[in-house]
């Protein structure tokens, strides 16, 4: 039996991975949600990369309360990441441990140049929130 809720395999389709797609992982820890990682996993067809040599599609970045300055992780997470990539923030839904409110994430957001655009709840305990460049900026 899984630690966790299995994911809203509806949800991970909206998060906009296809087949194919090169994702990386960031922030993995032992309380991150595996059904949800597997069904992402399942639809991009692929592993999820934890150190890229190349250019990556997409990012997934765990990101917790007490895991440092949101800024700094946002910035660190668009290292590997593609010119039309894109980042989604999974952060602990209100009342598990770690949560990061909404508005600490968006600052962090335009403090660190992007935009936070969605946010989505393709698990039970994680809430994924996306974060992109601003249109005509590239990294």
């Amino acid at each position: 039996m899984s630690l966790h809720e299995p994911a809203d395999t509806a949800g991970v389709h909206q998060l906009g991975l296809v087949e194919g797609m090169v994702v990386e992982e960031l922030g993995w820890d032992e309380d991150v949600d595996e059904d949800f990682r597997q069904s992402v996993m399942d639809l991009i067809d692929a592993d999820l990369v934890e150190e890229s040599t190349d250019a990556v599609d997409a990012v997934i970045l765990w990101l917790r309360r007490d895991d440092g300055d949101v800024v700094d992780l946002l910035i660190d997470s668009l290292t590997d990441l593609g010119r039309k990539g894109f980042l989604w923030v999974m952060t602990p839904k209100i009342g598990h441990d770690g949560y990061v409110s909404q508005s600490d994430l968006s600052e962090g957001a335009v403090a660190a140049g992007m935009t936070l655009t969605t946010t989505l709840a393709p698990s039970a305990q994680w809430s994924a929130h996306k974060v992109v460049r601003p249109k005509g900026v590239h990294r």
